[in-house]
């Protein structure tokens, strides 16, 4: 009889991103168990995480007994504590963005072709319902030759964050690292790599120095132009999605639903996040010589998968659902979007 491998965890950090987003997908996979948190405040991991040994010794992680690292700690961290877990032989998944800049992604995709192992991100947002919606609508020929597209991480947070990491100005952290690391991905996930970019990065909240609003402008080879945008002074948000095409449009007013399910408490299981109609997107488009205008269900949003595309990476050897070189590329737009909004001027990509 055959058994299924487990893949015996070593989380570093233990706040709301590991046990929001990380933490309910082992839960639900089945295949992934939480086998030591390093965390800062050890009392507080034990209440989170009970079925885990608490350390508060990042070198806990890399023990034998720990298959794969996953790093959710503070940005400023992922780097180096990438580093130490790869050195050691680990697998390693870290939390976006994977670094700072371009060259460190190198270096640690570099240093874990050396040591044989795994190193992915966990851009997890490809996975929400808009993007793996507009995959499908753009595979089926249903808006033609798309010309514009924009999405938006829009949002009302008055004053600056609660976080204090996420505050101190330093290469890694703000909104462009936090929001734009996603919003770069999708774009580049559904249609590659632009031509050209052109950004405006600001400070708005009162004594700020991390970038807490920017809008980015892709450009495309065939003329297609991609805006990204995220705000925090946005109290009536525009829609997260609208893509426009030669022969229709989609657009979808929310990203996705699993994020407020999971911090209300929900847990993944069958039908878990479906959605209401209210929120499906409109679909407006011509069908066999006929104008149709309608709400579509949207496909369903899965960050489940991320994990079942791992399992699959750490036990068959497949490539990992985010690869070190998409997230590289990643950092070298965002890269661009700072020089860019510096110099004020668009630049070749």
């Amino acid at each position: 009889m055959m058994t299924t491998p487990l893949i015996r965890v070593g989380l570093a950090g233990a706040g709301l991103s590991a046990k929001i987003f990380h933490l309910p997908f082992w839960q639900a996979d089945g295949r992934f168990v939480l086998q030591r948190v390093y965390a800062r405040s050890p009392q507080k991991a034990r209440d989170t995480f009970p079925e885990a040994e608490i350390s508060g010794e990042f070198a806990d992680l890399l023990r034998d007994d720990i298959d794969l690292v996953v790093i959710t700690t503070p940005n400023q961290t992922h780097y180096e504590l990438a580093k130490q877990a790869l050195l050691a032989g680990k697998n390693v998944l870290v939390e976006k963005p994977v670094c700072a800049t371009a060259g460190q992604a190198r270096e640690l995709a570099a240093l874990a072709a050396q040591q044989g192992v795994l190193l992915t991100v966990y851009q997890n947002r490809r996975w929400d319902s808009a993007p793996l919606t507009a995959k499908t609508l753009l595979a089926d020929q249903l808006l033609g030759e798309v010309v514009d597209a924009e999405i938006r991480f829009e949002r009302y947070a008055e004053g600056l964050n609660k976080k204090e990491w996420k505050e101190t100005g330093e290469a890694g952290v703000g909104l462009v690292y936090d929001l734009g690391v996603h919003l770069l991905d999708m774009a580049v996930d559904l249609f590659g790599m632009p031509q050209q970019l052109y950004a405006d990065v600001r400070y708005q909240h009162e004594g700020a120095v991390s970038d807490d609003y920017f809008a980015i402008i892709l450009y495309y080879a065939d003329g297609k132009r991609v805006n990204l945008v995220a705000s925090k002074y946005a109290r009536e948000p525009l829609p997260f999605m609208t893509l426009h095409g030669k022969r229709g449009s989609y657009i979808k007013q929310d990203a996705d639903n699993q994020e407020p399910l999971l911090v209300a408490g929900a847990r993944p299981a069958e039908g878990w996040n479906r959605e209401e109609e209210a929120h499906w997107g409109v679909l407006h488009t011509e069908i066999n010589g006929e104008t149709v205008r309608k709400r579509i269900e949207g496909v369903r949003g899965d960050y489940g998968a991320f994990y079942r595309e791992l399992y699959r990476a750490l036990t068959e050897g497949k490539e990992p659902p985010v690869t070190i070189a998409q997230a590289e590329a990643v950092l070298e737009l965002i890269e661009k979007v700072y020089q860019s909004a510096e110099e004020g001027r668009k630049l070749e990509v």
